[in-house]
């Protein structure tokens, strides 16, 4: 009596070997795309704040037509927002000068508002102090300046 054969069952899913084979895959694509990547996203955050400062200065020239001055540094950028309540008020304020909040740097820091400024006496000075948050630094760290 012979024994009947009975069907081979196919097994589904991938070997030890070929999982290994596609992570050092993607491990070396990874290590290889990645620093381009983080490389730009620096180069990003600056031209974001430079951006991000002009339209700040747009909005504080509006605010200089309107009232003949810029506002104080007590007044600071929510001038921008509400109208001040600090002296020397503003003869004529027809804000709100921004559409929304007065924004915070792409690092999650205040931007730093002097009037009359210390590079530009009969304006304003503008600036983010970069990654770090303080003033100085080099790459990511530098500072970035409303009138460079």
């Amino acid at each position: 009596m012979a024994h009947p054969r009975r069907p081979r069952i196919a097994r589904a899913g991938f070997t030890l070997i070929e999982i290994l084979v596609v992570v050092a895959v993607l491990s070396v694509l990874a290590a290889l795309v990645a620093p381009n990547v983080f490389q730009h996203l620096g180069t990003a955050k600056d031209a974001a704040a430079r951006s991000q400062m002009e339209m700040l200065g747009a909005a504080l020239d509006a605010y200089r037509l309107d009232n003949g001055r810029y506002p104080t540094t007590a007044q600071g950028l929510a001038a921008l927002r509400e109208e001040p309540t600090i002296e020397p008020r503003p003869r004529s304020w027809n804000g709100p000068y921004l559409r929304r909040a007065v924004p915070l740097d792409p690092w999650d820091n205040p931007y730093v508002y002097i009037a009359p400024g210390e590079a530009n006496p009969g304006s304003y000075d503008l600036v983010s102090y970069g990654a770090d948050g303080t003033p100085g630094g080099e790459g990511e760290n530098a500072d970035i300046r409303s009138w460079d």
